[in-house]
């Protein structure tokens, strides 16, 4: 399993990771030093413990407000389909409709023809 190791508000951290996973540990450890250093912009000198806290409550939030667009999301795009499905069935039911229209004109002509012939 590879190691890498990360830098996280000054401090390094040794952390395992599955293979080919290294760049994207990496980017998430950096992404947590950047919330980190806002932090410590606006709050000044903080606990370290609290500045973890506080970032790791602010990922927390995003990520529950991600998953609620994406519930949202997911519920848009399933009305959307139920509508397509019935829009579709709409289109399947016109398409019959005139066919069988057609056909009847069809046997029409053909009897008036027939007719015609007769004559």
């Amino acid at each position: 399993m590879p190691q890498i190791v990360v830098t996280i508000d000054e401090k390094t951290y040794r952390m395992a990771c599955g293979e080919g996973e290294e760049a994207h540990l990496t980017a998430l450890a950096a992404e947590v030093d950047g919330r980190i250093a806002d932090l410590r912009k606006s709050f000044g000198q903080i606990d370290d413990l609290r500045l973890m806290v506080m970032a790791a409550i602010m990922g927390s939030d995003e990520l529950f407000e991600a998953r609620r667009r994406i519930r949202e999301l997911e519920e848009k795009i399933a009305r959307y389909s139920a509508r397509s499905d019935e829009v579709d069935g709409a289109r399947q039911e016109e398409r019959n409709r005139f066919v069988d229209s057609l056909n009847e004109t069809a046997q029409a002509l053909e009897r008036l023809g027939a007719r015609l012939e007769d004559r």
